[in-house]
């Protein structure tokens, strides 16, 4: 993402995995940890996704430290695509690499990382501190029931995943959905907007 970022190989379930972090300020000691999951792999996602690099630069912003890391089979990582299964075991064994035991944990991600992080959220044995969805992929994957201050934020004219399909996965939950006036699923455009809104859900201080 910048050149301080530091790219790793971490031990995931189906070969090496690539993972990059990115540290706040100088001086800054991290609140913890921000582990972001990348759109689908078959459809061209990777951690260097716009989206994907704005939630990290969010998250730097409030003072974590922001993981991200490809899934099998993408970049330098090791394998093949698992249609979710297997993903999930990714997020797990990244998180188990860098994770500091018992350290605050944010579990965030695009599209079909949001479906990833919320499956991931519910095998932590130690839970995460909150979860942030974009454009959760709810009408592709089974996205799981999530905990009520989750972020969910979704463009009004997603083409991808209809903003109707999150409505109907949130509804049963009560869960609020933040909806963009007139953005899609990249949010092209609208990234800066996207790192205000999830710095305002965590500090408002700091929007």
């Amino acid at each position: 993402m910048n050149s301080q970022t530091e790219k790793r190989l971490v031990a995931g379930p189906a070969g090496a995995l690539e993972v990059a972090i990115d540290l706040p300020a100088a001086g800054v000691t991290p609140l913890g940890t921000a582990l972001i999951c990348h759109p689908n792999p078959t459809q061209g996602g990777t951690m260097d996704n716009k989206v994907v690099q704005t939630l990290a630069r969010a998250f730097i912003h409030l003072g974590w430290r922001a993981v991200r890391f490809n899934f099998r089979g993408i970049g330098k990582s090791e394998g093949a695509w698992d249609e979710g299964r297997g993903e999930v075991d990714d997020a797990l064994a990244v998180l188990a690499a860098e994770r500091t035991a018992g350290a605050p944990l944010v579990l965030a991600g695009f599209s079909f990382g949001g479906y990833v992080a919320s499956r991931a959220a519910q095998r932590l044995a130690d839970p995460a501190q909150r979860l942030v969805l974009v454009g959760p992929a709810t009408s592709r994957f089974d996205t799981a029931p999530v905990p009520a201050d989750t972020v969910v934020i979704h463009g009004e004219v997603d083409d991808v995943v209809p903003l109707s399909s999150v409505l109907d996965w949130a509804r049963p939950q009560s869960l609020p959905v933040t909806v963009v006036p007139g953005v899609g699923h990249f949010f092209h455009g609208q990234l800066p907007l996207l790192k205000s809104l999830v710095v305002r859900a965590f500090d408002p201080t700091k929007a």
